[in-house]
């Protein structure tokens, strides 16, 4: 049985080793648009069977020079599709669409003096604003095509964007609050750039999972897991279960450990825990409530 795309196009966050790259992908939730983490490890057509709407290029703690540095693979870039470059990932993109890249002797690290000239991404921001910088080596030559739009002390390309090609990045990170315009300039790159529509939230989950179950075992089965959930004395039907949890149950989310956690939630809302099919399909659901938040541990289902 063919499984329909139920989920929206995800703007891929492509993670080159960032401390912060879930938290990118919470950011760009925050903006109302669906979002994905995949290693850089992934290959091309790994990233396309995804069908990306948007890539967006974490930091790392690499030079794009140093021995065994996570490589951008320059096919990438080639899609078609948007693609926002941040600190490492900023590096890689313009070292592989021929900018330079290089050693300014001026590592920048903290809160840093940003000067802007001009672009969408910083348009009507303060000429002169605060960014959190955290890096060694610096673009000092964006590629052909590419428009600097800022500079700091350390970083004589600190912005730059191609509206043309719908690409932008920036050598600062704007997804953590210690830069003030952070958030603005990611969805300004989501929505002004890209173009992409702010019409996901947390809550699409729900419908997206019953759908996606629906396609996978087939009207039939469902009846069946019905009957045998009225059997066991389960209270309501499996999928207002899932809808109640996003729609009124905050606890849901709560951290815990692995297996005793969805114990005790499938406990709470009266599915029967000795159900393979309830506890699979409950385990998934908890799993993308949490990724969506941003709230995933290690030993989650």
């Amino acid at each position: 049985m063919t499984k329909p795309n139920t989920t929206p196009r995800p703007v891929l966050v492509v993670d080159f080793g960032a401390q912060y790259a879930q938290l990118i992908a919470r950011r760009v939730r925050e903006a109302k648009i669906y979002s994905e983490v995949v290693p850089h490890s992934a290959s091309v057509e790994e990233i396309k069977a995804k069908d990306p709407a948007a890539l967006i290029l974490s930091g790392g703690p690499s030079s794009v020079y140093a021995d065994g540095a996570p490589a951008l693979k320059p096919e990438l870039l080639e899609l078609g599709i948007p693609v926002f470059g941040i600190c490492y990932g900023f590096q890689a993109m313009n070292h592989a669409l021929g900018g330079t890249v290089s050693s300014t002797g001026e590592r920048e690290y903290g809160r840093t003096d940003m000067n802007v000239k001009g672009g969408v991404l910083h348009a009507g921001l303060e000429t002169t604003h605060k960014v959190w910088m955290s890096h060694g080596d610096a673009v000092s030559a964006a590629p052909e095509g590419f428009e600097v739009t800022a500079t700091s002390a350390g970083a004589p390309v600190a912005a730059m964007e191609c509206l043309e090609k719908k690409m932008a990045g920036v050598q600062y990170h704007p997804e953590v609050q210690h830069s003030p315009h952070g958030q603005e300039v990611l969805t300004r790159f989501l929505t002004e750039i890209a173009g992409l529509e702010q019409n996901w939230t947390a809550d699409n989950i729900a419908e997206q999972l019953i759908a996606d179950v629906r396609a996978q075992v087939g009207e039939e089965a469902l009846r069946l897991q019905r009957r045998h959930a009225a059997h066991a004395g389960c209270r309501y039907r499996l999928a207002e279960h899932l809808v109640d949890a996003v729609a009124g149950r905050e606890d849901a989310r709560h951290r815990g450990a692995g297996r005793a956690r969805l114990d005790r939630d499938i406990a709470a809302l009266g599915i029967n825990a000795d159900g393979h099919f309830a506890r699979k399909l409950f385990a998934g659901f908890l799993y993308q409530v949490r990724v969506a938040h941003g709230d995933r541990a290690e030993n989650d289902p």
